[in-house]
């Protein structure tokens, strides 16, 4: 496997209630030229699509403003913070930062 496919500490990954919505979410932050990648969610994180969009935290603030204005928000975002624990950052339903930074 490339490790650029890999998920490291620190990383973001946005998880995503369809797989519609991600590839959506994806196709406009692409379009966008920010550095983000579709992955295999890991088994760590509950999703139905079972996919997630992983970025750094230094893409957060503007990811987050993009899919906001597009009307495309994650369920909620995790940051990786040890091997395959995760820990919540943003949770959608209360539509706040809970530990960014």
């Amino acid at each position: 496997m490339e490790n650029r496919l890999m998920v490291q500490d620190g990383h973001l990954l946005a998880v995503f209630n369809s797989a519609h919505r991600i590839m959506k979410a994806e196709s406009i932050l692409k379009g966008r030229g920010l550095p983000i990648l579709l992955i295999p969610a890991p088994r760590a994180l509950s999703t139905d699509c079972g996919l997630a969009l992983r970025f750094t935290d230094e893409e957060f603030d503007s990811i987050m403003e993009i899919l906001t204005q597009e009307n495309v928000l994650p369920a909620y975002v995790n940051r990786r913070i040890n091997f395959e624990k995760y820990e919540l950052i943003w949770n959608g339903e209360n539509s706040i930062p809970l530990l960014h930074s």
